[in-house]
């Protein structure tokens, strides 16, 4: 029908929308509140008693005594294997293109690690689009 009759409608029952609309954010944000209460609650849990405390005190003598230490040796671990692994790769894709010039793979004059292939043929394509002729 109407449409005048269906402005008034809409009219009415907006005020009415809008409540529900905030009542169920209101309930969200309810939820994510007692959520949070509930995560601070775990982890101030075991400061509650003298033993816990301690415990607190433990584990963090454990961690960094026992973990800190071990971090940058693992950390350092990690970046070689992964630094060996991509010249390893370089090496292959060497050896398997059959070329002779191991500068086009490579280039250890180049700063930084802009003496490798692909950022190579990366800056080539900037500095080709970059001097157009």
């Amino acid at each position: 029908g109407n449409p005048l009759f269906r402005l008034g409608q809409l009219l009415l029952l907006a005020p009415i929308a809008r409540t529900v609309g905030f009542a169920a954010r209101r309930s969200a944000m309810s939820g994510l509140g007692t959520m949070a209460q509930l995560a601070h609650k775990f982890v101030t849990w075991p400061q509650g008693t003298t033993q816990g405390f301690c415990n607190i005190i433990k584990i963090g003598t454990f961690c960094r005594t026992v973990v800190w230490p071990c971090l940058p040796p693992l950390l350092m671990y990690q970046y070689i294997r992964a630094k060996d692994e991509d010249y390893y790769t370089t090496e292959v894709l060497y050896y398997k293109s059959g070329s002779k010039d191991a500068k086009a793979f490579y280039d250890t004059s180049r700063i930084g690690i802009s003496g490798h292939w692909r950022i190579q043929q990366d800056l080539e394509t900037i500095r080709a689009a970059a001097n157009v002729e």
